[in-house]
């Protein structure tokens, strides 16, 4: 079992940034993906960014050049930095924990809300 704790979300200006956190605790296999999703009101959950514990980040297109993934040294935190926050960024954003045996897990979701 892995709990997912997230926090960092809030209410930004067009432009503003925020930066999200999760810790991750719990039965952690050594390699894992853990990132971000989100999921804005009457749309379908999207994934936004991922980080492996190799040091691989990927971004969805939307947000490459204005949000950076992050994870700590020792890799059971990750964090979404996230500049130039647009409208359309906002949504809850949940955290995902991606092992590579087992299930994975999700956080409960942060908001994040962008006002124009």
């Amino acid at each position: 079992q892995v709990r997912l704790v997230e926090s960092g979300g809030g209410l930004v200006q067009t432009g503003g940034s925020l930066r999200l956190s999760c810790v991750a605790s719990g039965n952690m296999f050594s390699r894992n993906t853990m990132g971000w999703y989100r999921q804005a009101p009457g749309k379908q959950r999207e994934w936004v960014a991922s980080a492996t514990t190799g040091g691989s980040a990927t971004y969805a297109d939307s947000v490459k050049g204005r949000f950076t993934i992050s994870r700590d040294s020792g890799r059971n935190t990750v964090h979404l930095q996230m500049n130039g926050l647009k409208p359309e960024d906002t949504a809850v954003y949940y955290c995902n924990f991606n092992p590579r045996y087992g299930p994975e897990y999700w956080g409960q979701g942060t908001q994040v809300t962008v006002s124009s």
